[in-house]
């Protein structure tokens, strides 16, 4: 698979098979996205790489917490509600992903199984957290930089067969996720990457998520017409 097909074809993957997914595949994955652009090379990403038993110790602790109502707990600031065009369009994917899986606006208990599928990981058998030097924390751009390598190792794992979700409810209990990963404290979780091969039965991996014509988001100046 070259570069454009990989952009183009990528889509969120919700649904895996318990197929393991090899170490040494995600070495190779992991070598590439390491070659992600950074601002004066500062490469400020640390990855943690869950599966087996202690990546069911965080699928367990998130479910715990969540459903015993303890407030999300995340090492950056959490963002606002969306308003405008940007609600409108987290709307509109959540539309696409409950009808294709038969979800009804009123149905509660099948909207709270959908949420929680996200604090599990999406039942994934890989999740990648992704974190950045805490000294960074001010520094928006090992965001950006962090973002970029993000980027870069979701392709990674298309190009190769398997599917991924950047998935921010994955780490909403931070604390969880830093006991059983032993993250250090000089380290910021930012999101994590649940990963493994896509299940083709599970109807919501089909969803495409529509896009924005470039007209509406790129200027170009001083081109001849």
């Amino acid at each position: 698979m070259d570069l454009d097909q990989a952009i183009t074809e990528r889509r969120s993957i919700r649904g895996f098979t318990d197929k393991p997914v090899p170490k040494e595949l995600l070495e190779e994955i992991i070598a590439l996205a390491n070659r992600a652009p950074s601002s004066m090379n500062t490469q400020p990403w640390h990855l943690h790489v869950l599966t087996g038993e202690p990546l069911e110790q965080v699928r367990k602790g998130n479910t715990e917490r969540m459903l015993g109502g303890v407030k999300p707990t995340r090492d950056i600031e959490d963002y606002a509600e969306y308003e405008g065009v940007h609600r409108e369009r987290q709307i509109e994917i959540a539309v696409q992903l409950f009808e294709v899986m038969g979800i009804e606006r009123g149905d509660k208990e099948k909207r709270q199984d959908w949420v929680m599928r996200g604090f599990r990981q999406f039942d994934a058998p890989v999740s990648i957290v992704v974190c950045f030097d805490r000294s960074l924390l001010t520094n928006t751009i090992a965001h950006f930089d962090t973002g970029a390598m993000t980027n870069s190792l979701v392709l990674a794992a298309w190009a190769r067969g398997l599917g991924a979700v950047i998935n921010g409810q994955g780490i909403m209990q931070s604390p969880v996720v830093r006991e059983v990963a032993g993250i250090p404290e000089d380290q910021i979780i930012l999101t994590c990457v649940a990963l493994g091969w896509p299940d083709d039965d599970f109807v919501a991996n089909s969803v495409i998520s529509r896009r924005r014509p470039i007209s509406n988001t790129t200027k170009f100046l001083g081109f001849d017409d």
